[in-house]
């Protein structure tokens, strides 16, 4: 008798850690409460790779990831749908965050239906940026045409639910725009075109200047409530290590110097067009201080491996390198904070998303 119940609290121990792990990570996913008991009716996101859900697949670009190992995670598993990670992007979490649904489609996804319209979409692309040369270059689509199927969405939405819906859609749905790391990673630190004309302010300069028509552009259109995600600590990416961090791929002190001046020009821009366009909502979201906390202090978090990916070597492979046949791909994503060698983990995603939006969400309201 003693021996069973022995047994009994072992295995309650265990279903009650259990619980507790389920709980935080259902913490970290799910809704968090709004202000003023506010309801979002559609999550709208604009942007590159981060949140590109799989418009590209549907494009004419190398810039894909709609196969294996890619969505290894996803949905119980084996699942590619073009989201450069091993599951969820922070698209799909952020409009979980603000209760509107688990999943944010592409707004290219030929299976698209008209609830999934009313309740938002991506119109992201990977490897786009602030700068047009960097979409140009990757064949993939750039803000003012992600802007364009905007225009295009809204006239969908007219069609479906009548003006006066669409406008309530329209003015009280969230927006994010996240982009520009494939500007200073690609265009300018590994292209001399750019770097011929440019020195990092003055191309950071080009960059806040493309980013403050957009968002007037945003807010011309309709919107009223845009959060605005920095640069991330790109220097540190396994790929920037690999390419700039020498024989140690230490983090690239260059590109994440980049990084940090971009964000303060950002920063102010946000603060000026705030002053111009009262009634709006902008919403300054720092990415690069939580990323940074997370590979500074990765066992705090839960994670192993910071400076690699867990596809193939993890020190290169990204989108085609990245594949069902590259040697050596982790068993475990979990213990990385990179799945390939530019994109994060669902796992990273996650807590990145959290520690970026949770205390900011009542900045929308």
């Amino acid at each position: 008798m003693k021996l069973i119940f022995q047994k009994i609290l072992s295995q309650l121990h265990l279903f009650i850690l259990w619980c507790f792990v389920i709980a935080i990570i259902f913490q970290n996913v799910c809704g968090v409460s709004l202000p003023n008991n506010e309801t979002v009716p559609a999550v709208i996101v604009f942007g590159d790779s981060i949140v590109d859900p799989g418009n590209n697949n549907n494009i004419s670009t190398v810039i894909k990831c709609n196969f294996l190992p890619y969505g290894r995670d996803f949905a119980g598993g084996n699942r590619p749908t073009g989201r450069f990670s091993n599951g969820l992007v922070p698209s799909d979490i952020i409009a979980a965050k603000f209760g509107v649904k688990k999943l944010l489609p592409a707004y290219l996804d030929p299976k698209l239906q008209l609830q999934d319209l009313l309740t938002g979409v991506s119109f992201a692309s990977g490897g786009a940026g602030y700068d047009p040369l960097t979409s140009k270059l990757a064949s993939v689509i750039p803000l003012s045409d992600q802007l364009k199927m905007f225009k295009e969405y809204k006239n969908k939405i007219k069609e479906a639910v009548g003006e006066s819906r669409r406008a309530t859609i329209i003015s009280k749905s969230i927006y994010i725009l996240c982009i520009g790391s494939d500007d200073i990673a690609n265009t300018y630190s590994q292209s001399e075109i750019r770097r011929a004309e440019y020195d990092i302010p003055s191309y950071t300069d080009l960059m806040i200047s493309q980013a403050s028509t957009f968002l007037q552009e945003l807010y011309r259109v309709g919107a009223r409530r845009i959060g605005v995600m920095g640069l991330p600590v790109i220097g540190c990416v396994p790929s920037q290590r690999t390419a700039s961090g020498g024989i140690l791929r230490t983090c690239s002190d260059s590109e994440n110097q980049a990084a940090i001046l971009f964000n303060i020009k950002l920063f102010s821009l946000i603060q000026a067009l705030k002053l111009k366009f009262p009634q709006a909502k902008l919403v300054y979201l720092d990415i690069y201080t939580p990323l940074l906390n997370i590979i500074q202090n990765p066992s705090k978090y839960g994670f192993v491996v910071t400076d690699k990916g867990c596809c193939g070597t993890g020190n290169v492979e990204v989108c085609l390198l990245c594949n069902r046949y590259s040697p050596n791909t982790c068993s475990n994503p979990s213990n990385y904070v990179f799945w390939d060698s530019y994109h994060p983990t669902e796992k990273a995603y996650t807590f990145l998303t959290s520690m970026v939006v949770d205390n900011k969400i009542k900045d929308f309201f």
